[in-house]
């Protein structure tokens, strides 16, 4: 077996989205953003084998139930584009987990709305010394939960 090595902030950021996204590994999982690649061996290594890439996930068609997507040096205005389409690979019920570099104060602000005007509602977050982690998942998935 092949070990692939991920780097320290990858390691870093993949156990603060896993503990949000409460998934397991019967779920499918899309990965995206810069360390997408490292991220699914990460999660290979640890037992979960339906994960995929943006690269190698095949037609959208709402066959994912979690996407994690670093978003760590890269500008928050081009994330808005990214997820317009990856929204399109999710289930309804599926959760989507974005880390943020934390240096970017404004793009932090900015996610909320983001979220929301793709017709998402940020439920969790978790911020450490390297950036932050928000869990969201569709306004009318989370108005029939309210409702039930």
């Amino acid at each position: 077996m092949n070990q692939y090595n991920v780097t320290p902030s990858g390691r870093q950021i993949i156990e603060p989205m896993m503990q949000l996204a409460c998934c397991s590994k019967s779920h499918r999982i899309i990965v995206a953003g810069s360390k997408g690649r490292e991220l699914m061996f990460e999660l290979h290594r640890r037992g979960y084998t339906r994960v995929a890439t943006t690269a190698t996930c095949g037609l959208p068609s709402g066959q994912c139930s979690v996407a994690l997507i670093d978003w760590q040096l890269e500008a928050i205005a081009a994330l808005e584009r990214t997820l317009g389409w990856l929204v399109l690979f999710l289930a309804p019920t599926a959760v989507l987990v974005i880390w943020v570099d934390s240096s970017e104060r404004s793009g932090n602000r900015k996610l909320g709305s983001m979220l929301e005007r793709l017709g998402f509602t940020i439920e969790a977050g978790t911020r450490c010394e390297q950036g932050l982690a928000v869990l969201a998942r569709r306004r009318d998935v989370v108005r029939m939960n309210a409702a039930a």
